[in-house]
């Protein structure tokens, strides 16, 4: 380097530093001239930075592993529902505790040892739980000599209403002996349990007569050969006409029109070489075959293409308010009653007829207060573990020893436990026995 060059470089430095130098003192001028106002703004800004540097850091961890209930194997389930002193608390299953599930707290062992669980569903009696919040929630029973009269030629099966988390209890349970034939049915109402409860007092009885009528041949028909698609819609159509009109007299405040209010139906007929399911809403059925749940119905809902098409073409809309309904008023797109809703919401059932075999195990009916937190596959899974005796509910002494009244009652069980905010009835069908 020449002389020059090391001149020009001893300068440069200089003015850098002086630069330097004179920015700091204006940041220190700046400092001591600003205002408690702007100082605030200033520690303000600071701490949205930290914050800002918190939430950003939180975001680059590795997410914590979440468990469903659908991760869970149901042997282990029943193991938590029998443990409910957390000494042998089982590990990654934190969200799930025995005592979160109303029906196994450990206070409600004397409703447990008191209540007995009917195959029948005529009259029905009611005790109350309360869940850990404080809650009441009512476990609704069957205790009617003449429906155990009547379906004690029955199948084998058991099932159970919760009114869970709802004020009010808008679901009904049916079972009937319609010789050869074993009916069973589970009704959700909304609105009201008027409807519901008028489905599960006279549904069965018009199907009973329609069958009869049909193999008199007065329906067209003859003979031992039911066309089960004719005689379960002009059954329903009949129920439907049944619930039109009219006025129910609330607990308080003034009367409400029958028209406002309605009940999904799902009807499963069990016959010695046949299952016939008719469905009308968002209830379900779901048959255990070999090692495979199978679903002898579908859900109607109003976003299900073919459902929104029919929907539109009658001159109605579909709108998502507190996700997708009928007009913005109705969560399914049939269903018994709703006669303000018509024509876009009709009573028309979809009829489905599977012919029985050796691997058929059993059948699980439930409103949608189940399937809306358990899937199809798990539900009969736990359903299996438990006919199979391999889980079992913590206080069960005091229930029958029906174990198809276990299972419904496990299931209702876990409904609760995975957040369910509707009434929950379940009915579970044993094939094999």
């Amino acid at each position: 380097m020449t002389g020059s060059e090391n001149f020009d470089s001893k300068v440069i430095a200089e003015k850098k530093s002086r630069d330097g130098r004179s920015k700091r003192l204006k940041k220190n001028e700046s400092l001591e001239n600003m205002t408690d106002s702007e100082s605030f703004d200033s520690k303000v800004i600071a701490e949205k930075k930290l914050r800002h540097g918190r939430c950003k850091r939180l975001r680059l961890q590795k997410p914590l592993k979440k468990y469903s209930m659908e991760s869970l194997n149901p042997r282990e389930i029943g193991y938590r529902f029998e443990d409910c002193s957390h000494k042998r608390r089982m590990n990654g299953i934190a969200e799930l505790t025995p005592c979160e599930v109303a029906l196994t707290s450990s206070r409600d062992a004397k409703l447990n040892s008191d209540t007995s669980f009917s195959e029948s569903s005529s009259s029905e009696s009611s005790e109350r739980s309360s869940d850990k919040t404080g809650r009441p929630i009512d476990i609704l029973v069957s205790d009617g000599k003449e429906e155990d009269r009547r379906s004690s030629a029955c199948v084998s099966h058991g099932f159970i209403s919760v009114i869970g988390r709802r004020r009010a209890m808008e679901d009904a349970v049916a079972v009937a002996k319609l010789d050869p034939y074993n009916f069973f049915a589970v009704y959700d109402g909304h609105g009201g349990f008027e409807v519901a409860n008028a489905c599960r007092d006279r549904l069965h009885e018009l199907l009973e007569k329609e069958v009869e009528e049909w193999r008199c041949g007065g329906g067209g028909g003859g003979g031992e050969i039911v066309d089960w698609e004719k005689v379960m819609t002009a059954s329903f159509s009949k129920m439907d006409e049944e619930v039109d009109g009219g006025e129910v007299e609330p607990e308080i405040g003034e009367s409400v029109s029958m028209n406002t209010i309605g009940s999904t139906a799902t009807v499963v007929v069990v016959g010695k070489k046949e299952i016939v399911v008719a469905n009308c809403g968002d209830s379900r059925a779901v048959l255990w075959r070999g090692s495979a749940a199978v679903p002898l119905s579908r859900d109607h809902k109003p976003d299900r293409p073919d459902e929104l098409e029919r929907v539109e073409a009658a001159g109605g809309r579909v709108i998502n308010w507190n996700g997708c309904r009928v007009l913005g008023v109705l969560a399914t797109s049939r269903s018994i009653g709703d006669h303000y809703l018509k024509p876009y919401v009709i009573c028309e059932p979809e009829v489905t007829i599977s012919k029985r075999t050796d691997s058929d195990a059993f059948i699980v009916i439930a409103t949608d207060g189940l399937w809306d937190v358990v899937t199809n596959e798990f539900a009969c899974e736990v359903v299996r573990r438990c006919l199979d005796g391999q889980i079992k509910r913590r206080f069960s002494e005091g229930l029958s020893a029906n174990a198809a009244t276990e299972a419904a009652a496990l299931l209702a069980e876990l409904a609760l436990a995975r957040g369910s905010k509707d009434n929950i009835s379940v009915i579970v069908v044993r094939l094999n026995k």
